[in-house]
């Protein structure tokens, strides 16, 4: 009588919580990444833009004598450290420096409203200078076209000044935007498309291309720039008219600002792996969006993304823009520069991987030698010495081969083809 063996549902369930354990650990380890990229992003974004507030904003005061200087110092005194007030002799001197962006506001005084502006600086109303019927208003100058909120943080300071003078304050935009870009911050998420097509990428040229040789990943990435910086400057020309010329020098600065993310990314993946995404969107999003000035200048955010500002790619690109398209290309050649330098730093960074990735496979071919000549060893260990046999039938050995038609060259190589794939085994080829 045969007996039925009963499966054994014990084994089974620890072998299932034993499975759920390992994919459990796998998820788990897996969303460090996501988890790390919501912190990050949550310090940078939060960190650049939860309090925005001027930090020495250079403004000035346009007029001679001591009534300007009166002003500018009484201004300067109550904004404590918020503004960097100067005096300025003229108008014309005023709206070339907001061409320079060396002030982003210019207060120009009345004639007829000296003496209101003399009472203003002492903190009295102004009384016996304000602007009548028939006299010309104060002015406050703006380039809207270098920072839409910081003309708008210097149009609340010298409003109330106004005021103090009895008249209302005529505002005037020295370097206004595109008519389809009112407040000028067309050109950050132009920035952003172009860094988005850009690090991501990475993740494929990196991923899908590892089997590939480093030059030509390089290749890919210099001509995947090309295409990127195609793609930014259809955006901002014919499809959303953020930029009505200058289109040439536009993609030039798209390409040189992708080619430096792409080149970087593209190294760093040799180091990284795994981490690169999280690695380039720390350089290239947290830390650059924050510090571009498309949103906010250095000036209102505080000392470490203005810092940043100075040098970072981002923020090369965004002012070089601005500084081509709205600025007669004041200050280009230092935005372009800061470009340049970053894609120096992308072609070291596939320099060192290129030499990293040399010592990899110079170990790795080692270390197959290595396996291969110990297997050799041991099947070498484990064939005995062929003997003749008692029966006086040709036997095959290592040197020849006797009958069948086999001479001593076909029995030699056929043996160490059977060697060959012996090792082959061993070593896991």
């Amino acid at each position: 009588m045969s007996t039925v063996r009963r499966p054994d549902h014990r084994n089974e369930h620890r072998a299932a919580r034993g499975g759920h354990a390992t994919g459990l650990r796998h998820v788990l380890t897996h969303l460090i990444t996501p988890l790390l990229m919501c912190i990050g992003m949550g310090l940078a974004y939060l960190g650049a833009f939860a309090h925005p507030a001027p930090h020495h904003l250079p403004v000035a005061v346009v007029g001679q004598g001591r009534s300007a200087q009166l002003l500018a110092q009484s201004i300067n005194d109550k904004a404590g450290g918020d503004l960097d007030v100067r005096t300025v002799g003229d108008r014309s001197a005023a709206v070339e420096r907001l061409k320079h962006q060396d002030i982003f506001g210019a207060y120009v005084i009345s004639a007829h409203g000296a003496k209101g502006a003399k009472g203003a600086a002492a903190g009295t109303s102004g009384v016996g200078g304000a602007a009548g019927p028939g006299k010309p208003a104060p002015e406050l100058l703006v380039a809207t076209a270098a920072s839409d909120t910081s003309a708008t943080v210097v149009q609340k300071v010298f409003t109330p000044v106004a005021a103090q003078q009895g008249a209302p304050l005529k505002v005037t935009d020295v370097a206004p935007t595109a008519e389809d870009d009112p407040t000028g911050q067309g050109i950050f998420f132009l920035l952003v498309a172009i860094s988005i097509g850009s690090y991501a990428s990475v993740a494929v040229i990196g991923g899908a291309g590892a089997v590939l040789p480093l030059r030509l990943r390089a290749a890919l990435a210099l001509g995947t720039s090309f295409v990127v910086g195609l793609i930014g400057t259809a955006f901002a020309g014919p499809v959303f008219h953020l930029v009505d010329h200058g289109l040439g020098g536009l993609w030039g600065m798209a390409w040189l600002y992708s080619a430096g993310i792409l080149l970087i990314g593209t190294g760093l993946h040799t180091f990284l792996r795994r981490w690169t995404t999280l690695g380039v969107m720390t350089l290239f999003v947290m830390l650059n969006f924050t510090s571009s000035g498309g949103i906010f200048r250095p000036e209102m955010q505080n000392g470490f993304f203005a810092a940043l500002h100075s040098f970072w790619n981002g923020a090369g690109f965004v002012e070089g823009t601005r500084s081509h398209v709205y600025f007669d290309g004041y200050g280009l050649s230092g935005h372009v520069w800061t470009l340049v330098w970053w894609l120096v730093v992308g072609l070291v960074t596939v320099g060192a991987a290129a030499l990293a990735e040399k010592r990899r496979r110079t170990a790795e071919a080692e270390a197959a030698a290595h396996a291969a000549a110990v297997a050799a060893a041991a099947v070498a260990a484990t064939v005995p010495d062929p003997a003749p046999e008692r029966s006086g039938r040709p036997v095959r050995t290592a040197g020849g081969a006797a009958g069948a038609g086999q001479g001593p060259a076909e029995a030699a190589a056929e043996l160490a083809g059977e060697r060959e794939q012996e090792m082959e085994e061993a070593v896991g080829v």
